[in-house]
């Protein structure tokens, strides 16, 4: 009699979800900081959001069609869309065109495709570019134009974040104080100097509920982030309260919410269980505070997201299930 049972490997679950709806209802949760962008940023926004999107999107075609000789095209599943933007959110919106092609052409041809294109990347491909640039053109990468004050896509007015006047206090620069920082509901909202993306915690905040509603990603990693920044900085501010800054004020700041929320929660990139998620975001945010405030460069978060996408293979090691109908050694 003709065998009809086949078993494949598992996992045996059926559901709904794929590749490209889960790509699509992170999009959705990126509009209101990329509304807020266009808002504050104005022009610089939108051509730096094109450029990067439409770079990504050539060069994952033609690396996949002309270097790996791939009958079919990735740009399909909408990964190197999700990789663009970003990459863009990471991105000021003055920096020159050929620069953010350069970061494209590292996050798609150097970090992702090379490995095997979507879900063999070992680290965050848009990140990986960002950082990229920052060592290459750090005068570029750190030049903020001035909010309110844009006159064209190539300002050169520029302004301070509020990290760069938290760094700059605790290197005891001439005349830069802790009053200088914009209050909290500034930040909130969205009217200071910083990467297109990053600049409105109120944004980045609708994204996160979305995704936790559409179940796209779970709270462990963001939370267990950004409460591990809240404690650890608010310990250093009772601590010293004239050289730190109030953790409110740190977790608002900077590319810490975009990271959290959109970059450490990136699937390929991290844990697989929720124990190692929590291990996950604990230590990038042990890594995040103890570069914005004892490492060279203001902002921390980028170096530790790829730190420790290089060590989820680890992590997820030591968090592995046990085997169905395993019994546990006697010690």
């Amino acid at each position: 009699m003709e065998n009809k049972l086949f078993v494949s490997l598992s996992p045996h679950v059926h559901s709904e979800d794929t590749v490209k709806r889960n790509m699509h209802g992170v999009l959705i949760a990126l509009i209101p900081a990329f509304f807020v962008s266009l808002v504050v940023f104005g022009i610089g926004a939108l051509i730096v959001m094109v450029t990067s999107v439409v770079s990504c999107l050539f060069f994952e075609w033609a690396i996949g069609k002309y270097i790996m000789k791939s009958k079919t095209t990735t740009i399909g599943d909408c990964s190197a869309i999700i990789t663009g933007v970003l990459l863009a959110f990471n991105l000021p919106s003055n920096l020159p065109i050929w620069i953010i092609i350069l970061g494209a052409l590292f996050a798609i041809g150097v970090a992702k495709m090379p490995f095997g294109g979507l879900g063999c990347n070992p680290v965050n491909p848009a990140l990986a570019g960002r950082v990229f640039l920052l060592i290459s053109f750090p005068v570029q990468m750190t030049s903020w134009p001035v909010v309110g004050q844009i006159t064209s896509y190539a300002d050169a007015t520029t302004a301070a974040t509020p990290l760069a006047i938290m760094k700059g206090v605790i290197n005891g620069t001439s005349g830069v104080s802790l009053n200088q920082l914009p209050s909290a509901w500034n930040l909130f909202i969205g009217t200071n100097a910083g990467s297109i993306g990053e600049i409105s915690a109120a944004a980045l905040l609708l994204g996160l509920i979305f995704m936790l509603w559409k179940k796209i990603i779970t709270w462990h990693i963001p939370v267990s982030i950004l409460a591990t920044v809240f404690v650890f900085t608010g310990i250093m501010h009772l601590v010293n309260p004239v050289e730190y800054a109030r953790p409110l004020i740190q977790l608002l700041s900077g590319g810490l919410m975009l990271g959290a929320i959109f970059m450490a929660t990136d699937y390929v990139t991290s844990p697989m269980n929720k124990k190692g998620m929590l291990i996950y975001g604990f230590f990038i945010g042990v890594l995040t505070v103890v570069i914005r405030l004892f490492g060279s460069y203001p902002e921390g978060m980028s170096f530790a997201i790829l730190i420790m996408n290089c060590f989820t293979p680890l992590i997820n090691i030591y968090c592995k299930p046990k085997r169905f109908g395993e019994v546990a050694k006697k010690k």
